[in-house]
């Protein structure tokens, strides 16, 4: 490879480590997202604050999940694809998924060849069928409320992988058909969820509003906030049932940088999180059903480091949950790829056109489409158009933005920071925000032994739900 003057590296070429890094890439700051019976083991450990140590590298999903899903749990070869599968099989705890339907999308896939095309084909025929009526008797409206739901996870599979498929200009009617399946879903809920468009800047936040009934009691009040690449139907396997069963109001929300804010009113991520969150808290403490004393705050993937942010400045945050600890996400890409961004635009930008983009192999390239466009619109656009971008450096720089290094200790809340063993993508952070943190807090690691490992815990959602809303519970009691 030639290089351009000032290129920093040795050995290896930039191709040969972005190929190696690209799993990596591919899921970092993924949100998408066990039997019932099994007890968490996990325990809340609490340690005198120390310094916070230096971050620890940066792994691909393959080394860091070596050995953690075995047999059966290794649904593709593909790390990447293998952890999305995870996170729709797991979902069948909360009725977002059948393991059936699951299982065999999964043989029709390996069947015909793992790629993004029959991947996206396969989940997205999955949803539609769902959408017409069962086999047998007309569908009443459980069914069609729960078929509905399933629909929508599978759509938000094929969503995932759809600019490395043959079509990747369908990403805003595929996004539009699960948030059909999705609302769909909310209108057959008994009370259906309150839907309203809180404001925020020029592009209003669509929120769901879950309630245990109509009553109009005050109650304790969790906001969920989704992730990198989540979808609203992740929300509901990651909190909404476990709130109503528990008296709790849950509100869903789509912030910048996700659902309908990113596909359709182009609207991309933002650092400042916490003029993204006051607003949901003034929406909620004019509720009378809401108690403004216990509104808690969950943020789950990449909003590990969404919700801290927004709770270290919005003070009316009763308590905090972060699914990991997440401090700087420009840490959950790979290092190969963090190299490329220099103090300087144009110095960046040519090194990702002249020497990264000319030799980077297809689907190493639609990784960094999919990872880029929540932080810029030009790369989401140009990905529809199955082009990769030109300007890495605005992207990059938003997403270095994100650190919260520098407001983790202005938290007062009481806080919650989860780990999972294997944890690929941001493997150490949760150590660094636990051990930054000033408030009351606990730290809980959710282990293989449990059937949690990883990102997230994908398989098991159930046992990741009793944990959150034990402390929850703990934390915020009835009064």
């Amino acid at each position: 490879m030639n290089r351009i003057p000032g290129d920093r590296h040795s050995g290896p070429t930039r191709r040969a480590l972005l190929t190696a890094g690209a799993g990596a890439a591919l899921a970092a700051g993924c949100a998408r997202g066990g039997a019932p019976g099994a007890p968490a083991v996990a325990t809340s450990v609490t340690v005198t604050p120390t310094a916070t140590p230096t971050a620890a590298p940066t792994a691909t999903p393959t080394a860091a999940a070596g050995g953690l899903t075995p047999g059966v749990m290794t649904l593709f070869k593909d790390p990447g694809y293998n952890f999305n599968g995870l996170l729709a099989l797991g979902a069948s705890g909360a009725g977002a998924a059948e393991v059936g339907e699951v299982l065999t999308a999964v043989n029709a896939i390996n069947g015909s060849g793992l790629s993004a095309q029959s991947y996206v084909k396969t989940f997205r025929a999955l949803g539609d069928q769902l959408l017409k009526a069962p086999p047998g008797a007309p569908a009443d409206s459980q069914s069609k409320r729960f078929r509905a739901l399933r629909a929508a996870q599978y759509y938000g599979q094929a969503l995932f992988f759809v600019l490395g498929s043959d079509d990747p200009g369908s990403e805003e009617q595929l996004y539009r058909a699960g948030r059909g399946a999705w609302d769909a879903f909310c209108d057959l809920c008994e009370p259906a969820p309150v839907k309203a468009n809180v404001p925020y800047g020029s592009t209003p936040l669509p929120v769901w509003f879950f309630r245990p009934d109509t009553s109009g009691t005050p109650r304790p009040t969790v906001i969920l906030t989704n992730g990198s690449d989540g979808q609203n139907v992740d929300m509901w396997t990651y909190g909404v049932p476990a709130a109503l069963d528990r008296g709790w109001n849950a509100l869903v929300y789509d912030g910048p940088g996700q659902g309908q804010l990113l596909f359709v009113d182009q609207v991309v991520f933002t650092p400042t999180w916490e003029k993204v969150v006051t607003p949901l808290v003034d929406w909620l403490s004019a509720r009378p059903d809401v108690d403004p004393g216990r509104i808690a705050l969950t943020g789950l993937s990449m909003a590990g480091d969404l919700a801290p942010r927004a709770a270290a400045f919005e003070t009316r945050i009763a308590a905090l949950v972060a699914m990991p600890g997440c401090v700087e996400p420009w840490l959950g890409f790979p290092p190969e790829i963090r190299e490329i961004l220099t103090p300087d635009k144009q110095e960046t930008n040519d090194i990702w056109n002249k020497e990264v983009v000319p030799e980077l192999p297809p689907d190493a390239a639609d990784v960094m489409k999919k990872r880029f466009e929540p932080f810029s619109v030009p790369a989401m656009l140009e990905a529809r158009r199955g082009k990769l971008f030109t300007d890495f450096y605005t992207p990059a720089t938003r997403i270095q933005a994100l650190s919260i290094t520098d407001v983790v200790g202005r938290i007062k809340a009481p806080t919650l920071v989860l780990d999972y063993e294997g944890e690929q993508f941001y493997p150490g952070q949760p150590r660094r925000m636990y051990d930054a943190l000033t408030s009351p807090k606990d730290y809980l690691k959710l282990t293989a032994a449990q059937g949690a490992q990883l990102h997230c815990s994908p398989m098991a959602p159930q046992l990741h739900c009793e944990v959150v809303f034990d402390w929850l519970q703990k934390t915020l009691p009835d009064r």
